[in-house]
Formats: structure tokens, sequence, C-alpha cells
């Protein structure tokens, strides 16, 4: 079963165009569900995996705490993976046509307000050092375009055109979109690549690069936006994807429609952006402030 999992990771990887960081991902859930079936019930012949077993995974999974998000994600590999199977007519029957999927309660997004945005940029610049600098950069482009964490690592110096004021970004499924920038963000991104370019005399194509001059990598994206966060924000929570919800949340809030959100998300529907029509608490109080006769 290994050896067809490896082949289905290199098709994702040579013909899909997939990231390192998604095709890893597929390989974790696919290892998972293999490792299941193999300890539970011995089977090591994919032919012989039915929908019962597929089903004992979830029930396992879920029994286990995963959230129904995870579990819906490793429902996807498995139904790319079968898919990839048929065509290949490696089996003849697939057993994800059966499955469905756990609902994912629907909660409104966390995201960090206007005034502690404000705040977080005033206490932090593009400093002396190269991580100084780096560290400031990944934050603002984070929350100025709202890529996710594996489209802001690679992004190279290519990606940014100065003379339209935009940023190519590389999204999910390998499309591309175009994202407008302002020119402040723009001097800034020349200041950082001139501190980089100081800092590392070899280094790699990309925009954004370790404390060694090697390519970023999720967890230290991640560990950089977390420890501004951790000390600024009110927010509970603290990852790179707050950035991104609160970049949807200012715009939708201040009026931009939401298919503008949505192309600038790199959202396949507009379902996926509909969640951002919620009304911030400020903007409720504002409304009634203007709205209501006894205000």
């Amino acid at each position: 079963m290994k050896e067809l999992i490896d082949n289905f990771l290199l098709y994702l990887s040579s013909q899909k165009r997939f990231s390192k960081y998604t095709v890893i991902s597929y390989k974790n859930d696919l290892s998972s569900a293999a490792k299941y079936v193999l300890e539970t019930y011995e089977i090591k012949d994919i032919r012989k995996i039915s929908f019962f077993h597929i089903r004992s995974y979830i029930v396992d999974l879920m029994k286990n705490g995963m959230s129904a998000k995870s579990v819906n994600r490793k429902i996807s590999s498995l139904r790319s993976f079968y898919k990839y199977l048929i065509k290949k007519s490696i089996v003849d029957k697939n057993p994800m046509l059966k499955v469905i999927s756990p609902k994912i309660p629907r909660r409104l997004p966390d995201y960090v307000s206007k005034t502690d945005i404000a705040i977080l940029f005033d206490s932090i610049s593009l400093g002396n050092t190269y991580c100084e600098a780096r560290n400031y950069i990944i934050m603002l482009l984070l929350y100025n375009t709202g890529m996710r964490k594996s489209e802001l690592i690679g992004l190279t110096d290519e990606s940014v055109d100065y003379a339209q004021k935009r940023i190519a970004v590389v999204g999910k499924g390998n499309k591309q979109r175009i994202i407008p920038i302002t020119n402040d963000l723009l001097t800034k991104i020349r200041k950082y690549i001139q501190i980089r370019n100081q800092s590392f005399e070899c280094r790699e194509s990309f925009l954004l690069l370790t404390d060694k001059g090697k390519p970023m990598y999720p967890k230290l994206v991640y560990n950089v936006v977390n420890r501004v966060l951790v000390s600024m924000a009110t927010s509970t929570k603290k990852s790179p994807h707050i950035l991104r919800h609160t970049f949807a949340t200012h715009m939708a809030n201040n009026g931009a429609e939401l298919n503008t959100i949505k192309e600038l998300l790199g959202h396949a529907s507009l379902a996926a952006t509909q969640v951002y029509t919620h009304n911030s608490i400020e903007k409720l109080k504002d409304v009634y402030s203007r709205s209501h006769p006894k205000a």
C-alpha cells in the first residue's frame, strides 16, 4: 500500500503541481488511514478495504477527539486518492462514494480588532537586524493581503510587481491570483530586501528566508506570528490564519463587496467567503448610534 501512496504523492507533486506542504498533508492523511486498517484489520491489500473499514476509521478519529474540520480533510485526501486509483484501474470499487462528511459547526472567525492591529503595528518595525525586518514584513504581508501561510512561504522577489503595485500569489491547486498592495508596503518590501541582501551573500530565490538564509517553513511563520500576537492581541487564537480572517473582516466591515473579498482570498466559491458577512461589535455599535432615535 505504501508504494501506491508514494506513486499518488508523486502524481500530486509532478502532474498536479501541488506544493510541498500540501503533498506532506496528503502523505500524513493517507499514511494514518493505511496504518489504521493494517493494525485494526490486518489489511495490506488496498482492494480489500471497504466502506465498512473507512467508516470505522472515521469513527475512531472522532472518538479520539479529532475536530470535524480535520476529519473532513482526511476524508478529502482519501477521496482524491481513490479517484486516482479508479483512474489507474488499480481498484474497481470506490468505498468513499458512500462516506458522508461530518458537519462542521459554523463559528464566526476570530480576528484582531482595528484598535489592536493599530497598536500591534505601532509596536514593531523593520528594526536593525534581518530577523526584525523579516518578521515585520511577514506581519505586514499577512494582514495587508490576506494570503495564506503557504502562499507567503512561496513568494519570490519576482512575485512583487513594483510598477503595477501588486503581488502575485500561487494558491491552492497551483492557481495564481493578483493582489494589489500599497505604496507604503512596496517601500517597506524594498527596504527589507536591502537588509536581507546585506545579511546573506549566497541566498535562495525566495523573498522570505530563515535566520540562516534558507527557505522559510510553516512552523517558523507560525512562531513569528504567534510571538507578536501573544504579546499584543486580545484574540484567543494566535496563528497566521487569524491575520487572514482579520484582513477579510476589516474589508467587509469597511464595505467591500463579498465577491471582491472572495477574489482577494482566493476562495473557490462564495460560500467560503460568506462567513465574513458577520458584523463586529464595533460596527454594530456604530450603526446603532447612527440609526436608533434614542441612541
